[in-house]
């Protein structure tokens, strides 16, 4: 992943959104095709419209579902 263009820019942005409190974990599934974000937001809408200023938002990144989640086990930081 940190081999593709504009890789400094997401890797940043995604930072920042963790340093924030919005991104709560995150890391790339199975062979790295796709990723899972656990997030902390009050709607979909909410997480689209921080997304879309990541640098990769326009080519890179594409969100395939937002699912609610109900943590039942364990603790987020």
């Amino acid at each position: 992943m940190n081999q593709q263009s504009g890789w400094d820019g997401h890797a940043r942005f995604m930072n920042a959104l963790e340093d924030g409190g919005f991104v709560l974990l995150g890391g790339p599934l199975g062979e790295e095709e796709r990723f899972l974000l656990i997030v902390r937001a009050d709607s979909a809408d909410e997480i689209r419209g921080t997304l879309a200023d990541d640098p990769w938002s326009d080519d890179r990144l594409v969100i395939g579902s937002i699912d609610p989640w109900t943590l039942r086990l364990g603790r987020l930081p």
